[in-house]
């Protein structure tokens, strides 16, 4: 049943025309990944949807209650403390709640019993409404979904205001989901996420009764989640069935075969015009109609055009002057401590050409390693070893190498000043950055922007050993494609820090872990990563297991030599009110041939003794061969 649907939407802004005549329809349980370069139109869609903004032509209909819509850069303002803030979305419930036990405390305190009778009535219906909206698990859900996006118990008395714009954000997305909303649009829903809380997502969403929007560049999340893509480029949307990696089998195959059918029809046209020239210049009434006939033919042909390639992507090679020697690193026993206690104990040795992804949950120091490694943090324990030849390259995350106030143009000059004019331009220009956008202040740039002016100061470091933060943030799937690319030809040594677990997969030739205690290390990529952690898990619920099994088998021994001991005594009881009932029955029997008893009517109670104790012997011989 369909839950949305889009009839011929254009929106623009100004003179720009963001979304032109858009159709499709959404149905319910849907999952859907809404792809497209950075300005596409992906966020302009959602704030359509999510009623944030209105078309300028078309319709959209909406048959869901409830949308929750978590926007890109949301900021949350509250002066309340974390728990409390996720509460809000349960209001209703929680004022229920308040009400139900205002309702006890009257309950116990009235002796009226036509006025107890009213508030009983009202107690049955709130506690049923109470039933219906499952206020019981309202606890419960909060703990787990803020559990889940990397809030430990102990923050949940932290307040919102002192919160990091990345935290605020993971608030934001817990009090969307647990809106429980008809329609989900989470647009890159996975910012901000450590590797945990984005596996953590996805079984969320995975499991999800809603319809779910999905617009993000992590390739990993969307093939887990979504079963079908909605492309936006150069303001068309086009649909297409499967997940992300399907996508890109069926664009491969679809591109193909626009290219191959226009390819063909230009060669037709081509043959029409040559053979409309030639019959032209024959001039004969013949050739004349034959060629107007032709003419005709192709004025009356649906003309293909030509498939839309997009080039723009920047140009990436790394590559360096001098080889280093096969040790690059060694590091002993490395520790850091701020206030607290972030590691220690960290040892590990990279040899030339590794590609390490270095993982772990947020907060656990990653970045402060490699600013450790290339010098930026002094007030550390341990021992750092960098072998022979070796050239470090730097890419961190905040772009604080750049300086806001220069140009991009002076940002690579001053750094390479036996460049050329012309082949300061020429770089920048193989990373869009052309014409006038050379002058641009990097204090205006996009995330995007300078992301890309970073990695062409890396690539003009010429470094052997290059140290990564979180290279894939800022960039589109496109872009993303020729990092990889560039990274998988490189044939330095590369150790990074990343949460795009797509790119881990791709790159990686070992995942180092990294935890308060120290590392772990698994050789190969983050697949075989996972497989050998699922392994361990499983083995170390096989040992738990076995464990409880051994305690079961413990308890069941206990529990059968007791239920011996007790049948042993239950015997032994049993045999002593045999043996009583057997004497006793020999005294009566003894009893009834006097002859006394008869004349005094004492047979009689005797007789009925006889016989019941004739009973309960039978039984208890029963009950003693059981």
């Amino acid at each position: 049943m369909a839950i949305i649907t889009v009839s011929n939407v254009t929106k623009s802004y100004g003179i720009d025309i963001i979304l032109q005549n858009i159709s499709f329809i959404i149905n319910e349980g849907d999952k859907i990944g809404v792809i497209g370069e950075n300005g596409a139109g992906k966020s302009t869609l959602f704030n359509l949807l999510g009623g944030f903004s209105e078309v300028d032509s078309g319709t959209i209909s909406i048959s869901a209650n409830k949308i929750g819509y978590l926007q890109q850069n949301t900021v949350i303002e509250s002066e309340k403390s974390i728990y409390e803030e996720v509460k809000t979305v349960f209001d209703e419930i929680f004022q229920l709640e308040k009400q139900i036990k205002s309702l006890e405390e009257k309950i116990s305190q009235t002796k009226d019993s036509h006025l107890l009778d009213k508030l009983f009535l009202e107690y049955s219906f709130l506690t049923e409404k109470y039933n219906e909206l499952d206020g019981y698990s309202v606890e419960s859900k909060i703990r787990g979904v803020l559990n889940g996006l990397g809030f430990d118990v102990s923050q949940f008395d932290t307040p919102v205001s002192t919160l990091s714009g990345g935290q605020k954000t993971r608030l934001m997305l817990a009090k969307t989901l647990l809106l429980s909303p008809d329609v989900l649009l989470l647009d890159e829903p996975t910012n901000h996420l450590d590797i945990n809380s984005i596996e953590w997502l996805e079984q969320y969403l995975k499991f999800y009764n809603g319809t779910i929007l999905i617009i993000s560049h992590d390739r990993y999340f969307l093939d887990k989640i979504v079963t079908r893509i909605f492309e936006i480029e150069n303001t068309h949307l086009s649909v297409y069935e499967g997940n992300y990696t399907e996508y890109l089998k069926r664009k491969k195959l679809e591109m193909e075969a626009k290219l191959k059918a226009y390819e063909e029809q230009q060669k037709e046209i081509k043959r029409i015009k040559s053979i409309i020239q030639i019959q032209k210049s024959r001039r004969t009434e013949k050739s004349v109609k034959m060629a107007e006939s032709k003419q005709k033919l192709l004025e009356k042909m649906e003309i293909i055009e030509k498939p839309v390639i997009n080039n723009k992507s920047i140009n990436l090679r790394f590559d360096f002057d001098l080889e280093s020697g096969n040790d690059v690193l060694t590091v002993k026993n490395l520790s850091l401590r701020f206030d607290r206690q972030i590691f220690s104990n960290v040892s590990f040795e990279i040899k030339k050409g590794e590609k390490i992804a270095l993982l772990g949950p947020n907060g656990i120091g990653k970045s402060s390693l490699l600013k450790i490694l290339v010098g930026e943090i002094d007030n550390f324990e341990g021992e750092i070893k960098f072998g022979t030849n070796v050239i470090t390259g730097y890419y961190e995350q905040e772009f604080k190498s750049l300086n806001a106030e220069k140009t991009v143009i002076d940002e690579i000059w001053d750094e390479n000043p036996y460049l050329t004019q012309t082949e300061v331009r020429t770089l920048l220009a193989s990373f869009l950055f052309r014409d006038e956008d050379v002058f641009k202040t990097i204090s205006t740039l996009s995330g995007g922007e300078k992301a890309r002016l970073s990695l062409l100061k890396l690539i003009l470091s010429k470094a052997n050993f290059l140290l990564m933060d979180e290279p894939t943030n800022h960039l589109d799937l496109k872009a993303k494609e020729v990092l990889e690319e560039a990274l998988l030809d490189y044939t330095g040594t590369l150790l990074f820090v990343s949460h795009d677990r797509y790119f881990i997969d791709k790159i990686a030739t070992k995942v180092m872990i990294l935890t308060p205690q120290g590392v772990e290390i698994y050789l190969g990529n983050y697949s075989y990563y996972i497989e050998k952690k699922n392994q361990l898990n499983e083995e170390e619920e096989t040992i738990k297991k076995t464990k409880t099994q051994i305690k079961n088998e413990r308890y069941k021994e206990r529990l059968a030599k007791l239920k011996l001991k007790q049948q042993k005594e239950c015997l032994k009881n049993l045999e002593n009110s045999i043996y009583q009932a057997e004497e006793r029955m020999k005294y009566l029997e003894e009893k009834m041939c006097d002859a006394k008893i008869y004349k005094t009517g004492e047979i009689v109670e005797i007789q009925k003794e006889y016989n019941a104790l004739k009973s309960k012997l039978e039984q208890m011989y029963e009950e003693w061969e059981k």
